[in-house]
């Protein structure tokens, strides 16, 4: 029997990027149920990415916080220009990265997220370098800020936007045995959209960083469970979480 055998898992990643993560779960036997909790779409004023995409060259480092910046950012430009080093924050946009053609990318090297990334040597000595940092409108500000006290000139390419779906799927309790999210704002969407669906927040709601996680205890989910990043981490800890129950795996 395969390990996620009769667990249904309720997928709350944007629909263009769900397809990973729900093989991923159906491959261990589980059924994924997309359920999107963000939709993305363009920037409304665009003039400041315009410029910036204009003058790209210019940069010595153009950083990507996510799969989504990657996508959107590249549906604007024909290639990345020559020399442009990369970063990317996760395994994923490394992956969407790579497949544009981008080569030598920088990604931290355990802690996926914008502090492993600020831990990475290449990163430590930075005065005077420029670097771009594209990223959906209103993300966080601390990469920014910490490259700047460090003395780089750094700006935001905000390339697409963040918005919560209209309308929420209809489901019974017993069509769902666990719950992951991948950002604080998934998170904040499903307990606002989910309204009287209570037994929701009594699920085992699984996330890939501990920020996610004090988000997700905050608005009053009692399961918390802290996995690995990425979609393979995501889907390790289904696997423990079933397999050896939450006596060993409790609130992350």
């Amino acid at each position: 029997m395969l390990p996620l055998s009769g667990v249904a898992v309720l997928v709350t990643r944007p629909a263009g990027q769900a397809k990973k993560l729900v093989g991923e779960i159906e491959r261990a036997g589980g059924k994924a149920i997309p359920c999107p909790m963000i939709e993305i779409a363009d920037v409304e004023d665009d003039a400041k990415l315009k410029s910036i995409l204009g003058r790209l060259g210019e940069y010595d480092v153009a950083i990507f916080v996510s799969p989504n910046a990657v996508e959107w950012a590249m549906k604007r430009m024909k290639a990345l220009p020559p020399g442009l080093r990369c970063a990317a924050v996760g395994k994923a946009s490394l992956a969407a990265l790579k497949a544009c053609g981008a080569e030598n990318v920088l990604i931290p090297e355990a802690r996926y997220d914008s502090e492993g990334l600020l831990e990475l040597p290449e990163l430590q000595s930075v005065r005077g370098m420029r670097l771009v940092i594209f990223r959906g409108v209103g993300g966080r500000e601390h990469l920014g800020d910490e490259l700047r006290s460090r003395g780089a000139s750094v700006d935001y390419a905000e390339c697409y936007r963040r918005l919560k779906p209209e309308s929420f799927a209809v489901l019974r309790e017993n069509e769902v045995q666990a719950v992951t999210a991948t950002s604080g704002e998934i998170v904040t969407n499903l307990r606002e959209m989910a309204g009287n669906a209570a037994w929701i927040r009594k699920k085992p709601l699984f996330v890939t960083h501990d920020r996610i996680g004090k988000i997700a205890k905050d608005a009053g989910f009692g399961q918390v469970v802290v996995t690995d990043g990425g979609d393979e981490g995501l889907v390790l800890g289904l696997i423990k979480w079933f397999e050896f129950g939450e006596k060993t795996h409790g609130n992350g």
